[in-house]
């Protein structure tokens, strides 16, 4: 029998992935790979070209995909403009920015760039689908798994069943890097105490909360990524 790569496991994982969990009213759930299917063409585009192998990789985990960055192109913390100059992968017809994707790939760079990094490191998300919720004026805005007790109640099991599904892509569980040393990292130590996925979970600081409030401090943040992923 042919060993499945671990970019086979992350493109079978996107392609069946679907959220299966109670939704609060109000709150929708994005699913990019359902709804625009050259979303799925270019992830599994990315993930054959960096993941095409048997390499063990540590796993960091953000919160949810947001609509500018994974709710757009599928891949956690990556706009349309990093996946086009860093990746070369270009998505036909959509543009999108995302200030927490610029802070991931200025690191990226300073490791070494995409190939050394993602060699090393699978991105992916406590919750792989983002949620989103009407404003008062009409607008969806993004939604994180916490923000409501019903919602995170909700999607606990979801969240438990598709980590340990992306564990068998080829983790290594020594050790998980949670993006958030708040909410995210709370919940998260929480579920593990549970479900013992990972002997460890170290806490990074959330690239949107350093580049909208520590901007002028980024190298060393940058410094200090570096130095726990070494």
């Amino acid at each position: 029998m042919i060993q499945m790569s671990f970019a086979d496991n992350v493109n079978s994982f996107n392609k069946n992935l679907k959220y299966t969990g109670a939704l609060p009213d109000n709150i929708n759930v994005m699913n990019p790979y359902k709804e625009n299917p050259d979303v799925l063409t270019a992830a599994c585009e990315f993930f054959n070209k960096f993941f095409s192998d048997n390499n063990k990789r540590n796993i960091i985990l953000g919160i949810n995909p947001g609509r500018h960055g994974a709710g757009v192109t599928g891949i956690a913390f990556t706009d349309t403009i990093r996946l086009e100059k860093f990746c070369g992968i270009k998505l036909k017809d959509v543009k999108s920015f995302e200030t927490s994707s610029e802070f991931i790939y200025k690191m990226i760079e300073a490791y070494g760039g995409v190939k050394k990094f993602y060699s090393r490191y699978f991105i992916s998300a406590v919750c792989p689908l983002g949620f989103t919720k009407k404003s008062k004026h009409e607008k969806q805005v993004n939604y994180n798994y916490y923000d409501d007790k019903k919602l995170k109640d909700a999607a606990y099991d979801f969240i438990v069943s598709t980590l340990k599904k992306q564990l068998s892509f080829g983790i290594n569980t020594k050790v998980c890097f949670c993006l958030g040393s708040g909410k995210n990292y709370k919940f998260l130590t929480g579920l593990n105490a549970n479900e013992n996925l990972f002997e460890e979970i170290v806490p990074l600081d959330h690239p949107r909360y350093i580049m909208q409030y520590r901007r002028k401090h980024l190298g060393k943040y940058i410094d200090k990524y570096l130095e726990l992923l070494k």
